[in-house]
């Protein structure tokens, strides 16, 4: 039989695995059990009535987060000439063309976050096999293939967070700090939510938003009745 560390059975106590919780007791409930050394972050879980391995239901996008996520992202971006300096200007971290897809093949990824223009996307391309799986390949349903670099990089600095469903129909994503006021994360969870729901694939039947749950990195995760959380939304 698995044993439980203190500290998580700790956490754990209050919270009953078979309620579901309305949003702001769920947002509470994790910052109260938070008790790590460092800041956690808080994640939010969907879990969506689709299913990925058909075209017509996949969901992907992109959301600003109105209090930002409490992370300082490194961003590149794959440019020339005049939208290089653009980029530069609006704060990227890395710019490059040729150069820059020399080093990345070289095996130094050295950001969190990719943009590129649309006419460096051939060149981007031979990347796809190191960037892809790692999640960092720009992406024009994402808006990180774009001509306004400058305010790609002024979203990806501010708060956005891309999304994607996984094979199970689970989409998640980190959507503040446990220092973050509780105000602060609802309006982060309500327009991550918001996002979700306007990215609703065509193909989708039935109930869309099925379960979803909130957490921080090393808490347990609390059931949140969807219903609060359409409501937020």
């Amino acid at each position: 039989m698995t044993k439980i560390a203190k500290r998580i059975a700790k956490a754990r106590e209050g919270i009953d695995r078979k309620k579901l919780y309305p949003l702001t007791d769920a947002i509470g409930m994790v910052k109260e059990r938070a008790s790590a050394k460092f800041d956690e972050t808080v994640e939010v879980a969907l879990n969506l009535g689709v299913d990925p391995r058909h075209a017509d239901q996949m969901v992907r996008g992109v959301c600003n987060l109105p209090n930002g996520t409490g992370r300082t992202l490194r961003v590149a971006v794959f440019a020339r000439g005049a939208k290089a300096e653009e980029a530069l200007a609006a704060g990227a971290d890395v710019v490059g063309a040729e150069d820059l897809v020399a080093t990345v093949q070289g095996g130094t990824i050295d950001f969190d976050r990719c943009i590129a223009t649309p006419d460096m996307m051939p060149l981007v391309g031979r990347l796809g096999k190191v960037l892809g799986p790692r999640g960092l390949m720009p992406n024009p349903k994402v808006g990180t293939v774009t001509m306004d670099v400058a305010q790609a990089v002024k979203d990806a600095k501010g708060g956005a967070v891309e999304f994607r469903v996984e094979k199970a129909g689970i989409v998640h994503a980190g959507i503040g700090k446990v220092s973050f006021t509780s105000d602060a994360l609802l309006e982060n969870i309500r327009a991550f939510v918001d996002a979700v729901q306007k990215a609703k694939p065509t193909g989708a039947k039935g109930t869309y938003l099925q379960r979803v749950a909130v957490s921080s990195s090393m808490g347990p995760g609390v059931k949140v009745d969807p219903s609060s959380v359409a409501a937020s939304a």
